[in-house]
C-alpha cells in the first residue's frame, strides 16, 4: 500500500507450472489469519483486496472480511464463483488458462491463440451475464504462462488491444515470468527490466491494470510512461 498498489493479489495455493492442488481446507487454513488481519486492521480502506482462488469456500470467506475482487484462474468456469460475485457486489477476474497448472506447460498448442482466447472470453462473459454479473464487474486476463508458448505470449501482448472489444478491463500479469527467461537467460530474481517491458507494452497496448511483484518500481515506469504519452 505504501508502494502505491490500489489493489492487494492474495492467494493460498500456487499456481506456478507444474504445481499440485490444495484441499479447500488446507488453502482456508492458509488464508483465513490474513483475511481476519484484513478485517480487523480495516486495511480494506487503503486497497481493493483480491482474492485468488477458484474454491467457492475459500472465495466466500474473503468476500465476508474485505476482499472486493476475485481471482479465478479457471476463468469462471464454476458457476458458484459467479454467484458469489454476485451476491456481495464483487468483481471478478477471468483468467484463460489451457490445461491446469499441473499439466499446462506441456506442449500447449492452439490453431489460433487469439481467436480461441477471444472465443473463450466471449462464452465465460456471457455466462457471467445470464447470472447476473455485469461486464463493469468484470476483468479479462489473458493467461500470460498459463498453457502457453513463448511465442503464444508474444502474440497475445502485442494484440491486447483486441480485447478491449469485450467492454471489460484487461489486466496483464507477467512479473518476473519464464517467458522473460527464454529471451534472455535469468534468474527469477533478474527478471524487473524484462517484467516492465512487458508491461509498459501491454499498458501502451490496452491493458488498465499491471499485476506485479515490484510494485514503486511499476509506478515509476508508468508515471514516466503517462508523461510522454
Amino acid at each position: 500500500i505504501e508502494s502505491g498498489a490500489s489493489i492487494i493479489d492474495i492467494g493460498a495455493a500456487s499456481s506456478r507450472p507444474g504445481a499440485d492442488a490444495v484441499s479447500t481446507e488446507e488453502e482456508l487454513v492458509r488464508i483465513k489469519p490474513i483475511c481476519d488481519m484484513i478485517k480487523s486492521e480495516k486495511l480494506y480502506e487503503k486497497a481493493v483486496f483480491s482474492v485468488d482462488s477458484y474454491s467457492p469456500d475459500v472465495a466466500e470467506y474473503a468476500l465476508n472480511n474485505g476482499f472486493t475482487l476475485i481471482n479465478d484462474i479457471t476463468g469462471a468456469s464454476n458457476e458458484e464463483i459467479i454467484k458469489l460475485a454476485v451476491k456481495h457486489g464483487a468483481k471478478l477476474c477471468i483468467m484463460h488458462m489451457q490445461g491446469t497448472p499441473k499439466t499446462m506447460q506441456k506442449d500447449p498448442t492452439y490453431d489460433d491463440v487469439m481467436v480461441e482466447v477471444s472465443d473463450f472470453f466471449e462464452a465465460r462473459i456471457s455466462k457471467c451475464e445470464a447470472l447476473g454479473l455485469d461486464r463493469e464487474n468484470i476483468i479479462l486476463d489473458v493467461g500470460l504462462g498459463f498453457g502457453k508458448t513463448l511465442e503464444h505470449n508474444l502474440t497475445l501482448i502485442k494484440n491486447m488491444a483486441h480485447f478491449k472489444v469485450f467492454g471489460c478491463e484487461v489486466l496483464v500479469g507477467a512479473s518476473r515470468k519464464s517467458m522473460i527467461n527464454k529471451i534472455i537467460a535469468t534468474t527469477t530474481e533478474e527478471r524487473l527490466p524484462g517484467t516492465l517491458a512487458i508491461h509498459l507494452k501491454a499498458v501502451e497496448n490496452g491493458a488498465s491494470i499491471v499485476r506485479c511483484h515490484d510494485v514503486a518500481e511499476h509506478q515509476q515506469a508508468l508515471a514516466v510512461l503517462r508523461a510522454m504519452q
